[in-house]
């Protein structure tokens, strides 16, 4: 099987209308492009990853496998822009590391968050997002339509036991949480991007009028919804915020792609393997 096959039934495997536009995935704009390398090769075996780091690449080469299937982009920018960071010495070293290695690079991100046939009655889930309630043992805990559930109950859990569980759980360095430690925590909402659009005063109020306890985001600044539940909880609503990280929350989703892709490519010829970026924090 050519590396080219491989994406391709990866992406018959999922289906093909954008979560996030409701129109049929565009090839001609998606995000889910061969960023880097030759596809027109045997593929020899197939590394699943949230982000390509120097390190995955290498262990890419050590394990024979010449194609890494990454969640985000390669070269630090959206749309894997090479020209803009073509005199950067990092890109210099990070593309001669890539140039060793041999293999491609494939972003999957608009296909595994439009759907997988991964439910176990067989219907579409979000790929990114069941993998993080897998993780976590929360699969049954969802809430709202299943397709891409980012609202959970789950049985009462102090907000600090329930920052301690996320840490152990996907093995992070730590998180950090806003509000208060000590309220109880059922309701949990993974919200969008909190970056200071309109949006975040939505979460906000939905916060508070849905009655939920807590969120679980990916980004979150220091100036909208932050402040909101650090005032909240101090007059008593019981809020809290655990900031986990973009790509600490959604790696799961890329290590739960490596139990199905033998499924999506008829075969379990081709390895499979999942290989962790690590936290993308450390704590001083």
């Amino acid at each position: 099987m050519l590396i080219s096959e491989a994406i391709q039934k990866t992406k018959d495997f999922c289906c093909g209308i954008d979560a996030f536009t409701g129109n049929p995935i565009d090839p001609v704009t998606t995000r889910d492009k061969v960023t880097y390398g030759n596809t027109d090769q045997e593929c020899t075996g197939i590394i699943t990853c949230i982000w390509p780091t120097a390190h995955i690449i290498d262990e890419a080469r050590k394990s024979g496998a010449n194609l890494i299937i990454t969640h985000e982009a390669l070269f630090w920018n959206h749309g894997d822009h090479q020209d803009v960071v073509a005199d950067n010495s990092a890109f210099i070293a990070k593309k001669e590391l890539l140039d060793n290695w041999g293999g491609a690079i494939w972003r999957c991100h608009d296909y595994i968050h439009a759907g997988v046939p991964i439910e176990e009655n067989g219907s579409m889930a979000d790929g990114i997002f069941y993998g993080f309630a897998w993780k976590l043992g929360w699969l049954g805990y969802r809430t709202g339509k299943l397709f891409n559930s980012m609202d959970y109950v789950i049985p009462p859990t102090p907000a600090r036991s329930l920052a301690k569980q996320i840490v152990n759980k996907l093995g992070l360095n730590g998180v950090r949480v806003v509000g208060d430690l000590d309220t109880d925590v059922e309701r949990v909402r993974i919200p969008m991007h909190i970056m200071g659009g309109p949006g975040d005063t939505a979460t906000a109020n939905a916060m508070d009028s849905e009655r939920i306890d807590a969120l679980l985001s990916m980004e979150m600044i220091d100036f909208t919804t932050c402040q909101y539940v650090r005032d909240a909880a101090m007059l008593g609503h019981g809020k809290c915020a655990v900031q986990i990280g973009h790509f600490n929350l959604e790696e799961p989703g890329m290590e739960y792609m490596a139990t199905w892709l033998p499924k999506a490519l008829e075969t379990e010829e081709v390895p499979v393997t999942f290989v962790p970026m690590g936290d993308t924090y450390q704590y001083v």
